[in-house]
């Protein structure tokens, strides 16, 4: 899959047609794909800007906005070259040191990733897709551990509603 462009133009009007071709296909198409997406954001700085592209409020808003409308979205963000990473550091809190790296805030990544957890687990569920494996391999591509117990939480709670 080619990278998907994200222009300066389409982040300062919080335009989403970027993602037209990959929210257009059918779930479960775009599923069998896997994490194969990749965002390019066209955002100028200036040379002697020492933030990070996730440390700019309007490309993090794009991203916001394209978490909320697109939850999948990543699923199927590309894990090797960092797209994922990228995405998560754009809606969640962390911090960036030229040393160490990216650090997310725990509690905030750790409420993202459940409520992520949860709320696609309740949307594929009714699609009938499967997908607690790579639910459970997004987790982990983002350094985030599941209990052992958390999809039985989950079941038994479906269980218990029926």
């Amino acid at each position: 899959m080619d990278p998907v462009l994200i222009t300066a133009a389409a982040i300062r009007h919080l335009d989403l047609t970027p993602l037209d071709g990959v929210s257009q296909l059918p779930m479960g198409e775009l599923m069998e794909r896997g994490p194969v997406l990749q965002l390019q954001f066209d955002w100028p700085r200036e040379a002697e800007d020492p933030r990070e592209l996730a440390e700019c409020p309007e490309p993090r808003l794009w991203s916001l906005r394209a978490d909320a409308r697109f939850p999948w979205l990543p699923l199927v963000l590309e894990r090797d070259q960092g797209s994922l990473i990228r995405h998560v550091a754009m809606v969640v809190p962390h911090s960036f040191n030229r040393g160490e790296g990216l650090r997310f805030e725990p509690q905030a990544l750790e409420l993202w990733i459940t409520h992520r957890l949860m709320s696609l687990d309740d949307f594929y569920r009714a699609e009938d897709i499967p997908m607690r494996g790579k639910l459970s391999q997004m987790a982990a591509a983002l350094g985030y551990e599941l209990d052992m117990n958390f999809w039985g939480l989950l079941d038994s709670n479906v269980q218990n509603r029926s």
